[in-house]
């Protein structure tokens, strides 16, 4: 009894958050590949993406792997908040946030003196990104559906300025994800037990 209340206490990830989270690296890594290669079929600025890191081969093989990692993303990260907000966690990890304490912290994290002793609570700075992951993969979804079935959401799709407009939504959206994803495994090549704490949960 002891033993396992020593074990449950140790738990700083439990295995619904390591399986949603390692599931939504995955969908994200297939989203940005094979969105890459969509975006080279009609770019939207002067620039192309090489098609060495691009999925699919070519724009048919590019949209099969873009809509499956879609649904995974979906679906998994419905989950994924949905257990956040049930299990109370939340607003444990992710609330109070205030601008004070996020300036504060801020400061000390360009300084070198953000401290991560406790990996079991997050600072402001790591609560805001964490928040707006969760706020930009929404958008980034929900304006992919508008260029995947526009005429089946006109309401969403004029919310988003149209259809074009919700092309650069979903541009500058996946790219938000990408610099949130760089900074984390920044982060984690820093700080090396936030990896193994995401692998083992402990």
């Amino acid at each position: 009894m002891h033993l396992q209340s020593a074990r449950t206490q140790d738990t700083i990830h439990p295995l619904w958050l390591r399986l949603t989270h390692w599931l939504n690296a995955l969908a994200a890594g297939i989203l940005a590949m094979s969105g890459w290669r969509i975006y080279d079929a009609s770019p939207l600025f002067a620039f192309r993406f090489p098609s060495g890191i691009t999925l699919g081969g070519w724009l048919g093989g590019a949209l099969q792997w873009h809509f499956a990692a879609m649904w995974l993303l979906a679906g998994n990260g419905l989950i994924y908040l949905l257990l956040n907000a049930g299990s109370g966690r939340m607003t444990r990890k992710f609330f109070p946030l205030s601008a004070s304490a996020l300036y504060a912290d801020l400061r000390a994290a360009l300084h070198g003196r953000l401290a991560h002793a406790d990996p079991r609570s997050y600072n402001s700075v790591q609560r805001t990104a964490y928040l707006f992951v969760m706020l930009d993969t929404t958008l980034l979804v929900l304006s992919g559906l508008v260029l995947w079935k526009s005429v089946q959401f006109p309401l969403l799709r004029e919310l988003l300025g149209g259809y074009e407009t919700a092309r650069r939504v979903h541009f500058f959206a996946m790219t938000g994800l990408l610099c949130f994803l760089a900074v984390h495994l920044a982060m984690v090549a820093l700080l090396p037990r936030t990896l193994l704490a995401m692998i083992r949960g402990r």
